[in-house]
Protein backbone atom coordinates (compact mmCIF):
# COMPACT_ATOMS: atom_id res chain seq x y z
CA UNK A 1 0.00 0.00 0.00
CA UNK A 2 3.21 2.18 0.47
CA UNK A 3 2.80 3.36 -3.51
CA UNK A 4 -0.75 4.35 -3.58
CA UNK A 5 -1.60 6.46 -0.57
CA UNK A 6 -5.44 6.34 -0.64
CA UNK A 7 -6.01 5.88 -3.89
CA UNK A 8 -6.83 2.46 -3.25
CA UNK A 9 -10.69 3.31 -1.41
CA UNK A 10 -11.89 4.84 -4.08
CA UNK A 11 -9.57 3.08 -7.12
CA UNK A 12 -9.26 6.96 -8.24
CA UNK A 13 -6.05 9.02 -8.81
CA UNK A 14 -4.13 7.00 -11.07
CA UNK A 15 -4.83 3.92 -9.04
CA UNK A 16 -4.51 1.58 -12.50
CA UNK A 17 -1.14 3.71 -13.63
CA UNK A 18 -0.06 2.80 -10.06
CA UNK A 19 -0.94 -1.01 -10.23
CA UNK A 20 0.79 -1.56 -13.26
CA UNK A 21 3.69 0.60 -12.19
CA UNK A 22 4.14 -1.74 -9.38
CA UNK A 23 3.72 -4.89 -11.03
CA UNK A 24 6.34 -3.60 -13.55
CA UNK A 25 8.58 -2.59 -10.89
CA UNK A 26 8.30 -5.61 -8.64
CA UNK A 27 9.09 -7.70 -12.23
CA UNK A 28 11.95 -5.54 -12.85
CA UNK A 29 13.74 -5.72 -9.64
CA UNK A 30 12.95 -9.87 -9.50
CA UNK A 31 14.55 -10.14 -12.86
CA UNK A 32 17.69 -7.65 -11.94
CA UNK A 33 17.54 -9.75 -8.73
CA UNK A 34 18.06 -13.07 -10.71
CA UNK A 35 21.26 -11.50 -12.37
CA UNK A 36 22.92 -10.87 -9.28
CA UNK A 37 22.18 -14.44 -8.13
CA UNK A 38 23.40 -15.83 -10.98
CA UNK A 39 26.81 -13.50 -10.98
CA UNK A 40 27.39 -15.00 -7.75
CA UNK A 41 26.80 -18.19 -8.64
CA UNK A 42 29.24 -17.58 -11.20
CA UNK A 43 32.15 -16.24 -8.71
CA UNK A 44 31.38 -19.25 -6.69
CA UNK A 45 32.10 -21.34 -10.07
CA UNK A 46 35.14 -19.26 -10.69
CA UNK A 47 36.67 -20.25 -7.51
CA UNK A 48 36.04 -23.92 -7.88
CA UNK A 49 34.29 -24.12 -4.55
CA UNK A 50 32.98 -27.71 -4.77
CA UNK A 51 29.63 -29.13 -6.37
CA UNK A 52 28.33 -29.67 -2.62
CA UNK A 53 28.86 -25.62 -1.94
CA UNK A 54 27.08 -25.15 -5.28
CA UNK A 55 24.18 -27.21 -4.92
CA UNK A 56 23.98 -25.79 -1.24
CA UNK A 57 23.48 -22.48 -2.31
CA UNK A 58 21.15 -23.17 -4.91
CA UNK A 59 19.28 -25.33 -2.28
CA UNK A 60 19.45 -22.39 0.49
CA UNK A 61 18.06 -19.13 -1.91
CA UNK A 62 15.14 -21.73 -3.47
CA UNK A 63 13.99 -22.74 0.01
CA UNK A 64 14.73 -19.16 1.48
CA UNK A 65 12.66 -17.92 -1.84
CA UNK A 66 9.90 -20.34 -1.27
CA UNK A 67 9.64 -19.53 2.24
CA UNK A 68 9.86 -15.71 1.72
CA UNK A 69 7.08 -15.91 -1.21
CA UNK A 70 4.57 -17.72 1.48
CA UNK A 71 5.09 -14.96 4.21
CA UNK A 72 4.82 -11.77 1.67
CA UNK A 73 1.75 -13.67 0.25
CA UNK A 74 0.51 -14.43 3.65
CA UNK A 75 0.86 -11.22 5.12
CA UNK A 76 -0.96 -9.52 2.44
CA UNK A 77 -4.26 -11.55 3.61
CA UNK A 78 -4.18 -11.27 7.22
CA UNK A 79 -2.57 -9.57 10.25
CA UNK A 80 0.51 -11.87 11.71
CA UNK A 81 -0.35 -13.38 14.72
CA UNK A 82 2.94 -13.59 16.18
CA UNK A 83 5.23 -10.14 15.36
CA UNK A 84 8.19 -12.03 17.28
CA UNK A 85 7.90 -14.93 14.39
CA UNK A 86 7.92 -12.52 11.74
CA UNK A 87 11.24 -11.15 13.18
CA UNK A 88 13.02 -13.73 13.08
CA UNK A 89 11.68 -14.50 9.60
CA UNK A 90 13.46 -11.44 8.50
CA UNK A 91 16.90 -12.49 7.31
CA UNK A 92 15.16 -15.47 5.62
CA UNK A 93 13.17 -12.47 3.89
CA UNK A 94 16.31 -11.12 2.83
CA UNK A 95 17.98 -13.94 1.54
CA UNK A 96 14.73 -15.11 -0.13
CA UNK A 97 14.05 -12.06 -1.86
CA UNK A 98 13.20 -12.71 -5.18
CA UNK A 99 10.35 -14.87 -3.77
CA UNK A 100 8.85 -11.90 -1.97
CA UNK A 101 9.08 -9.68 -5.13
CA UNK A 102 7.44 -12.55 -7.29
CA UNK A 103 4.87 -12.36 -4.27
CA UNK A 104 4.48 -8.46 -4.90
CA UNK A 105 4.28 -8.90 -9.06
CA UNK A 106 1.54 -11.31 -8.49
CA UNK A 107 -0.42 -9.65 -6.32
CA UNK A 108 -0.37 -6.46 -8.21
CA UNK A 109 -1.87 -8.31 -10.74
CA UNK A 110 -5.00 -8.46 -9.46
CA UNK A 111 -5.46 -5.76 -6.70
CA UNK A 112 -2.67 -3.32 -4.96
CA UNK A 113 -0.96 -5.24 -2.73
CA UNK A 114 -2.73 -5.54 0.83
CA UNK A 115 -5.58 -3.60 -0.58
CA UNK A 116 -8.19 -6.43 0.53
CA UNK A 117 -6.97 -6.79 4.09
CA UNK A 118 -6.90 -3.13 4.45
CA UNK A 119 -10.58 -3.26 2.58
CA UNK A 120 -11.59 -5.49 4.91
CA UNK A 121 -9.79 -3.34 8.06
CA UNK A 122 -11.50 0.45 6.44
CA UNK A 123 -14.90 -1.30 6.20
CA UNK A 124 -15.18 -2.67 9.49
CA UNK A 125 -13.94 0.52 10.95
CA UNK A 126 -16.61 2.56 8.98
CA UNK A 127 -19.47 0.46 9.74
CA UNK A 128 -18.04 0.36 13.62
CA UNK A 129 -18.22 4.39 13.79
CA UNK A 130 -21.78 4.30 11.82
CA UNK A 131 -23.28 1.92 14.42
CA UNK A 132 -21.49 4.18 17.17
CA UNK A 133 -22.65 7.37 15.71
CA UNK A 134 -26.42 6.28 15.52
CA UNK A 135 -26.35 4.88 19.15
CA UNK A 136 -25.34 8.54 19.74
CA UNK A 137 -27.70 10.50 18.22
CA UNK A 138 -30.34 12.91 19.78
CA UNK A 139 -29.59 15.14 22.93
CA UNK A 140 -28.13 12.91 25.30
CA UNK A 141 -29.35 14.94 28.62
CA UNK A 142 -32.89 14.31 27.56
CA UNK A 143 -32.48 10.66 28.14
CA UNK A 144 -34.46 10.61 30.72
CA UNK A 145 -38.32 10.16 31.64
CA UNK A 146 -38.62 11.77 34.43
CA UNK A 147 -36.48 15.56 32.83
CA UNK A 148 -34.93 16.46 36.03
CA UNK A 149 -35.04 13.31 37.68
CA UNK A 150 -32.08 12.19 40.18
CA UNK A 151 -30.77 16.00 39.36
CA UNK A 152 -30.84 19.38 41.37
CA UNK A 153 -33.42 21.69 40.76
CA UNK A 154 -31.96 24.56 39.30
CA UNK A 155 -31.39 27.64 41.77
CA UNK A 156 -33.93 31.01 41.12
Amino acid sequence: MRFFGTTWVGHDGGYGARRVGVAVGSLAAAVAGCFVLRFAYQGLEIADVGAFVDLLVVVVFAVCGAIAFRATWDGFTRRPADPAREESLRSVRMIGFIGSLIAYFLRSLTEAPGEGLRRREYEKSVSEYERRRTARTGNPSARGTGGNKGRKPKRK
